[in-house]
């Protein structure tokens, strides 16, 4: 499977999360449907299936990341 660059993967879950903040604040349709954009693009990224397992996959590519740390993946 190819990974997607770690700087592409940063860009993509901050977008994430500014378009989550703003839909939740303001509830805008373009923010909602960019919003589904971006998720659908980090799940391809990663390989996964929903937003959640993609948010956690991406953070363990990014630098910095423990891998060996999977307390995130555990709490299910």
């Amino acid at each position: 499977m190819l990974l997607a660059h770690p700087v592409v993967l940063q860009r993509l879950v901050t977008e994430y999360e500014t378009l989550q903040a703003l839909h939740a604040e303001n509830g805008s349709s373009s923010a909602e449907q960019r919003m589904q954009d971006v998720a659908y693009t980090l799940c391809v990224s990663t390989g996964t299936r929903d937003i959640d397992a993609a948010l956690i996959a991406a953070r363990h590519q990014l630098p910095g990341a423990r891998p060996e740390d999977d307390s995130l993946l555990a709490a299910g």
